[in-house]
């Protein structure tokens, strides 16, 4: 059996567009599986650049519906539906979240449906390689095993508001991950994530003079700060621990916070490994 385990950020930003920071996209190699989850912008070139056919995916996984997680959805479907080395699907995209799944998977084959009608007919593509094979699960539990490979999904918690939102745990040859999705400090996560090889957690920072901003006081309060990370990290004591979609916050006077005084508040609560991830990193647990 092919044992390597490998994960690569596809995309390690946030909504607002920026090249070096596609959205939240992350690929999942174990053995031959190749699982995805999220599909933020820019997903289908940074697998490009991988040299990875994006028809070869076989499973997207959903962490929540904010349009900065699925905007990359329709691309990675209908390009890696195309002909060429890029595409080359002919089944259907397997496509797994939570409850709200089926109805955007619904309506993006209908907004698209008169694309795939022209391509079926102009360039006699396959007609399964244009359905997306959609499923939806409610709560935490085991959501994909095979051929040694297990995938856990676990509530989160985004927000009153923002529900529902999970995170996804992955287990293969003696190793584990964990990628938190988008979320505060959270108990469920911790419980999932205790003593994992690699943690892979979201993080959300503004300077202090900027709090005094309601909007970015509402985005902050969504998700983990570095000291909410930090306290995340010392009670899991992950084998690494893996900075992905940074909400850098610039108030558009200051800037963004900088990575180091991201490094530096985490420093504050937390002494072990911890790596910035940028997109294109690839770590094996």
């Amino acid at each position: 059996m092919d044992t390597e385990f490998r994960v690569t950020l596809l995309g390690s930003g946030m909504p607002a567009p920026d090249p070096l920071r596609f959205g939240p996209a992350t690929l999942i190699e174990a053995g031959p599986q190749k699982i995805m989850v999220d599909a933020g912008r820019g997903a289908t070139m940074r697998l490009f650049q991988l040299g990875i056919p994006i028809g070869s995916i076989d499973l997207l996984l959903l962490t929540h519906f904010h349009s900065d997680h699925v905007v990359g959805l329709p691309d990675l479907w209908l390009t890696g539906w195309l002909g060429g080395k890029f595409g080359r699907r002919t089944r259907p995209m397997r496509v797994l979240g939570p409850r709200g799944t089926l109805h955007l998977a619904h309506h993006l084959e209908q907004a698209f449906s008169a694309d795939i009608a022209i391509r079926m007919a102009d360039e006699h593509l396959p007609a399964a390689g244009a359905r997306i094979d959609a499923g939806e699960f409610e709560g935490s539990g085991v959501i994909h095993d095979r051929d040694g490979l297990r995938v856990t999904c676990f509530e989160v918690n985004h927000g009153d508001k923002i529900k529902p939102a999970f995170g996804y745990r992955f287990d293969y040859g003696g190793k584990s991950v964990v990628l938190s999705g988008d979320t505060r400090y959270c108990e469920n996560l911790i419980a999932h994530a205790v003593g994992v090889d690699l943690l892979i957690h979201e993080v959300a920072m503004a300077r202090p003079a900027s709090m005094g901003v309601e909007r970015i006081r509402r985005v902050i309060g969504h998700h983990s700060t570095p000291a909410d990370a930090a306290r995340v990290f010392a009670k899991c004591t992950p084998g690494l621990a893996v900075y992905n979609h940074l909400v850098l916050i610039d108030d558009g006077e200051s800037g963004p916070p900088t990575v180091h005084e991201l490094m530096d508040a985490t420093r504050q609560g937390y002494d072990g490994a911890v790596v910035v991830g940028e997109d294109l990193m690839a770590f094996c647990p």
